[in-house]
């Protein structure tokens, strides 16, 4: 059993491509239906604001790839040329370092952030619930969970305050130079609004307009900060009193467009207002950007923001990549035992029937022999199989532990045509991995 791991994030392409990945809460269930599979056996999708990501286990590490490409590539509408460029398909380990590294916030677009975590647990409990993980995944996905945990307590990289929705509030105080007194409309009532909201007040917002699909959501998160909800109907005419907006809805569309919006950004004669569009996919049209006064930043546009916390931030990264590369070592060495033991099982039964095979053969062609000379020969077939397989057994439990071990696994079973049965393959897949500390 071998893990896949196909993906796009902020890394390898632009949110213009990225958006064409990404899955509404509304899709996903569907998106499971499409992929699963013969060529995959369990299935993970981490859908994020910065990636897509297919996590998948399989018995035939070709066919499952090709099978997780081709979704994605049917899915975002893109050419096989053009997914090319932005795809990413590591090797079975490089893609359980990833997930480890994304869990603990050190592969986000700014380092160390804290939902990502939260968005990880959702992930696996979603491929749980509709039953798609497998024994396999579960252990992984655990592992990543308890990796990400401990690497935030023991580094406190998450203690200084960053994340997407800060850097959103630190662009408009770059743009604007002071927060007081400004009128503030937050589109979205979840997670990342609710999170913004709180770093806008405590940077001098006196007042902050909520207006969310559901206008009781929208009421609920006002009440929080003694703001105000707006109907989403309502929205546009906001925009001409509004100076900030940020935008960080679940739609699959375009929120803000030119055809609803237009006529009301150029009311405004001018005077400046940010957009700041945190979604993905967006939720504000590009050509609005074109407005004169208005300052639309996408969430592309947050990797340029200094974050002052950095530097510290940095140094705690660099104790959690000697926890990752701990936690690496004991995953893979357990689940190198799912590649190389039933290999090697299967490798030490097929000698076993072909010397069987073999003896009873010979025996039927010499006719009667004494005791004597049956221990003889079968000695003799039992010593050709056993340092016939003597190498590849000891060379296959060394590369065990190594980044290849799958790959050996692999080419041995080729090589002597072994068919692993699904039982065994499955009794190993359910031992789970230790989280030790």
């Amino acid at each position: 059993m071998y893990v896949l791991l196909t993906g796009i994030n902020h890394k390898t392409a632009p949110i213009e491509i990225r958006e064409k990945f990404a899955f509404a809460a509304a899709e996903l269930e569907h998106a499971y239906d499409k992929l699963k599979s013969e060529e995959v056996d369990g299935l993970v999708i981490l859908n994020t604001c910065n990636r897509t990501e297919l996590y998948a286990t399989a018995r035939d590490i070709e066919a499952g790839q090709k099978h997780l490409k081709s979704f994605l590539l049917s899915y975002s509408g893109l050419s096989p040329e053009e997914i090319e460029k932005y795809i990413y398909q590591p090797n079975c380990y490089a893609a359980i370092d990833h997930l480890f590294r994304v869990s603990s916030g050190l592969d986000s677009m700014i380092l160390g952030e804290t939902q990502v975590l939260g968005q990880v647990k959702e992930a696996y409990q979603k491929a749980q619930e509709l039953k798609a993980s497998d024994g396999v995944l579960n252990s992984l996905f655990q592992k990543a969970l308890y990796v990400g945990k401990k690497v935030r307590t023991e580094t406190a990289i998450d203690q200084h305050p960053v994340s997407v929705s800060y850097a959103a509030v630190e662009l408009a105080k770059k743009t604007l130079g002071s927060l007081e007194n400004k009128s503030v409309l937050v589109v979205g009532a979840g997670e990342i609004g609710e999170l913004t909201t709180k770093y806008l007040l405590l940077n001098g917002v006196h007042s902050v307009l909520v207006s969310n699909r559901s206008y009781e959501k929208a009421v609920e998160m006002a009440a929080l900060f003694n703001g105000r909800a707006v109907r989403f109907d309502l929205l546009t005419e906001e925009l001409r009193n509004a100076d900030i907006v940020i935008s960080c809805t679940a739609a699959s569309h375009y929120v803000i467009r030119e055809d609803n919006c237009r006529e009301v950004l150029l009311s405004r004669e001018g005077r400046r207002i940010i957009l700041i569009d945190i979604a993905v996919p967006r939720d504000v049209e590009p050509a609005l950007g074109d407005i004169e006064g208005v300052f639309l930043y996408d969430i592309d546009d947050l990797q340029g923001v200094i974050d002052s916390n950095f530097s510290a931030r940095k140094k705690a990264a660099a104790t959690a990549n000697d926890i990752i590369a701990d936690q690496l070592v004991e995953f893979n060495e357990w689940l190198a035992s799912l590649y190389v033991v039933p290999v090697i099982s299967a490798l030490k039964k097929h000698g076993e029937t072909i010397k069987q095979n073999e003896l009873k053969r010979a025996f039927n062609r010499l006719g009667k022999v004494t005791d004597r000379e049956q221990e003889v020969i079968t000695a003799l077939a039992h010593s050709i199989v056993n340092q016939l397989l003597h190498f590849p057994v000891v060379n296959l439990k060394e590369m065990a532990v190594s980044n290849q071990g799958h790959l050996y696994a692999e080419v041995v079973k080729k090589l002597f045509g072994l068919q692993l049965a699904d039982e065994e393959q499955e009794e190993y897949a359910e031992i789970k991995v230790g989280n030790k500390g």
